[in-house]
């Protein structure tokens, strides 16, 4: 028997029971979908996080007060008998690998130019910030570098946070008022957009020890380090613990570098794949077992037709063939249904959910037909099997 007759008469069989073929085509469909979906959905996620966590840079060291529990969460400055002050900050600045040092403090308040007023996010940050965060002032300059205990009263705008206060008027040289304490307008940042949930045009920066006072405050939320690219973030870290313990007493302070927080968002999203799998291997086991029950029933309804062609002459694994031919064809078939419908939802929901990120790499889809086919071809061995051992002679005088 020639392959094109193989093909032949594969193809027949599919057409003669459209509706049996089209449902377990759709069993086979909807699982490749639903992987295809959640997958996407997972791994644009995976990008967006990664893209928010190194926008900044690589080569960023967090300090937060209190020491990290056995659960691996901050208990804050509750867990600690000194908090992290800007002397703290001083101290690190000294060493020698350190590029950028940024205290930071971080509350919200009532914002007043004029007969304007918003309430917003207040940040209070060193004078070190737009070198550490990668950001760029557009107009005036930032906070200059004043004592760092007792610094001038000058704040510099986000460029939303200066379209509401002033419109297009120029702002260097305003005063603006928060929570009551007057600031002198210095500078203007440009656009830098929302990173993980916080709009940074949509703010106020002012001297962190202006912000502990603003917010009643004794500790910084947090220090960040920017550290020399040569240097091993093992060193700086090491650096930075023998030097706070110095000024602590103990290791009252928690140490996370950027590598640790990509940890632990890659074990987020491991989750979510491990929780992926389980749905779509459920949605692909359910048409596994339709293509083993409608190529059970094939063989039944053939089974004189598989005594006829052993009779002509055809062989075992041809006949073997036949039958596999149409299961692959059948999970084929819904693997690309099933890719079509997964990437076209997910087209459509970031279509719509814009803030959604969403994306397919070419490996999940090439990935997700070679798992159709390869249950097609598992779900077809035994009923292709029995076709094959059949004995033409009792298969021909079946009716």
């Amino acid at each position: 028997m020639l392959t094109r007759d193989l093909l032949r008469l594969t193809g027949r069989s599919l057409s003669a029971h459209r509706l049996r073929s089209f449902l377990t085509t759709l069993g086979i469909a909807v699982g490749i979908a639903a992987v295809v979906l959640l997958t996407s959905i997972g791994e644009g996620l995976r990008q967006f996080m990664l893209s928010e966590f190194t926008q900044f840079g690589t080569n960023l060291v967090a300090i937060n007060p209190g020491r990290a529990t056995t659960a691996g969460t901050s208990v804050g400055i509750f867990g600690t008998e000194r908090p992290l002050t800007i002397e703290d900050s001083e101290a690190l600045k000294r060493l020698p690998y350190v590029r950028a040092l940024v205290p930071m403090v971080q509350g919200n308040a009532e914002v007043e130019a004029g007969n304007r007023h918003r309430r917003t996010t207040i940040f209070g940050v060193g004078t070190q910030m737009p070198e550490a965060f990668s950001m760029a002032v557009g107009l005036g300059r930032f906070l200059p570098d004043d004592n760092p205990v007792a610094p001038r009263a000058f704040a510099v705008l986000g460029s939303k946070m200066r379209q509401e206060l002033f419109g297009e008027a120029n702002p260097l040289g305003q005063r603006i008022t928060i929570s009551g304490s007057r600031y002198r307008v210095i500078g203007v940042m440009e656009s830098k957009g929302t990173v993980l949930g916080f709009d940074l045009d949509d703010t106020v920066y002012i001297p962190a020890a202006r912000a502990l006072s603003l917010f009643n405050r004794d500790s910084l939320l947090e220090i960040d380090v920017l550290y020399s690219e040569q240097t091993p973030v093992e060193r700086v870290v090491e650096g930075i613990r023998r030097t706070l313990e110095a000024r602590h007493g103990r290791e009252d302070f928690t140490i996370t570098t950027q590598q640790q927080m990509l940890d632990v968002l890659g074990s987020i999203l491991n989750v979510l794949t491990i929780s992926v799998a389980a749905i779509g291997g459920i949605s692909l086991l359910v048409g596994a077992i339709g293509i083993v029950t409608i190529m059970t029933i094939a063989v039944n309804e053939r089974t004189s037709e598989i005594g006829l062609l052993r009779a002509l002459g055809a062989r075992r694994s041809q006949v073997l063939g036949l039958f596999l031919g149409e299961a692959v064809a059948v999970a084929a078939i819904g693997g690309l249904s099933g890719l079509a419908l997964g990437m076209g939802i997910a087209w459509l929901l970031h279509l719509f959910l814009p803030a959604l990120p969403v994306h397919t790499p070419l490996s999940y889809v090439v990935l997700a037909e070679l798992i159709a086919v390869g249950i097609g071809l598992l779900a077809g061995v035994l009923p292709a099997r029995r076709a094959a051992q059949l004995d033409p002679v009792e298969a021909l005088r079946a009716e």
